[in-house]
């Protein structure tokens, strides 16, 4: 990858782990979207400029989001691209000019700059009733809301288990009733810690937060599992493809990659047991040229019938689980908000990580810092 393509910490790029899962999905979704349809309250006029990640992000959110959205309320919207959006939102902040209405971010972000007063309240009397009642409250903050949530799950190559794969991290461990190449996550510990974690039998309520005796637990475990990593992998892209190339016969991957590929037909198979889960947040910016106008795409993307359009777009679901009700059935099994596969979620502790040591790192520092030492090594 390029240096484009990761963080500061070595994680693959937004765009790259979003990447072209939407446009693989299969079985387009379609709103009907009317001026009739939009009521008094979101209907407008002008413009409202929002973020994206690029690529065929972009092109999908456009397709089942913007377009629908310019459809049905008259308000045209400008997106803006690229990998991360909390440089610039802090950058314009500290400018005092902001130029755009709408950014996503990443929850560990989110504290500080909240506690920066650089977003507006959510005006939720905009919001339609199926909508609140579909999305929880912990995805509905004061000044921000729940855009998409991404899982991390355990795949394996079914034409290498005809009898039935690994069903979850003490399986993926077994080498020796489950054979096979492994791969495993390279940049970010915090996704695959919690995997090694699980390996010990942990229950899943216990993994959180990860306190220092855990992390030792975690990484005994690591090292009798790293002979079997064939490759460690950067790329959202690359689960998929080695699990399709015969190359894995097991690994992690990003559930949104998956979905592609298994509608696309490729011979994978899944588990949702300890899968880890984060949300990324969509904020209305503090001085942003069209606040209104903010306001009211907020609360056309969290509709129903929206919503499912996002995860048809993106392949990545909202929270709004009343948008089951407008996807289709095959793509419904393979998605985080469906009830069975959320039960067996396990959430980020983003409280948790962002919290600081007595030498002054956060939690997540401290866990990549050993993370990166131990692959290092």
């Amino acid at each position: 990858m390029t240096k484009r393509d990761t963080c500061s910490y070595g994680c693959p790029s937004r765009r790259s782990l979003l990447g072209s899962a939407a446009m693989c999905l299969s079985v387009p979704f379609v709103v009907k979207a009317t001026k009739v349809w939009a009521d008094d309250k979101i209907a407008g006029s002008g413009e409202v400029v929002v973020y994206s990640y690029g690529g065929s992000f972009t092109e999908g959110v456009r397709r089942y989001v913007y377009e629908p959205f310019t459809k049905a309320t008259g308000i045209r919207v400008v997106d803006v691209v690229a990998d991360f959006a909390e440089p610039q939102i802090r950058a314009m902040h500290q400018a005092g000019r902001v130029d755009w209405d709408i950014g996503y971010l990443v929850p560990q972000s989110y504290p500080a700059m909240h506690e920066a007063g650089m977003f507006v309240p959510i005006d939720y009397s905009l919001w339609d009733q199926e909508s609140l009642e579909g999305t929880p409250q912990h995805a509905r903050l004061e000044d921000a809301v729940v855009i998409h949530q991404t899982a991390g799950v355990l795949a394996y190559d079914e034409r290498a288990f005809p009898k039935g794969g690994p069903q979850n991290w003490v399986d993926f461990w077994d080498h020796k009733k489950f054979l096979g190449p492994r791969g495993l996550e390279a940049p970010l510990g915090k996704h695959t810690i919690p995997h090694a974690l699980l390996s010990t039998g942990i229950a899943h309520k216990d993994v959180w937060p990860l306190t220092d005796d855990k992390i030792d637990r975690a990484f005994e475990k690591l090292n009798e599992i790293k002979p079997r990593v064939v490759k460690w992998w950067t790329a959202g892209g690359e689960p998929p493809q080695l699990l399709v190339n015969g190359e894995y016969a097991m690994t992690s991957a990003f559930d949104g990659r998956l979905t592609a590929a298994i509608r696309g037909g490729a011979p994978i198979k899944c588990s949702w047991d300890g899968a880890w889960l984060t949300r990324s947040y969509a904020v209305i910016l503090k001085g942003g040229p069209n606040p209104a106008n903010a306001q009211k795409f907020f609360a056309f993307l969290n509709r129903a019938e929206i919503a499912a359009g996002w995860t048809q777009g993106t392949g990545y679901p909202g929270p709004n689980t009343n948008q089951l009700k407008h996807l289709p059935a095959g793509l419904i099994p393979l998605l985080s908000i469906n009830p069975e596969n959320a039960a067996k979620t396990i959430p980020e502790d983003t409280d948790w990580l962002v919290q600081k040591r007595p030498d002054g790192k956060t939690n997540a520092e401290h866990i990549q810092e050993r993370w990166l030492a131990w692959r290092a090594a």
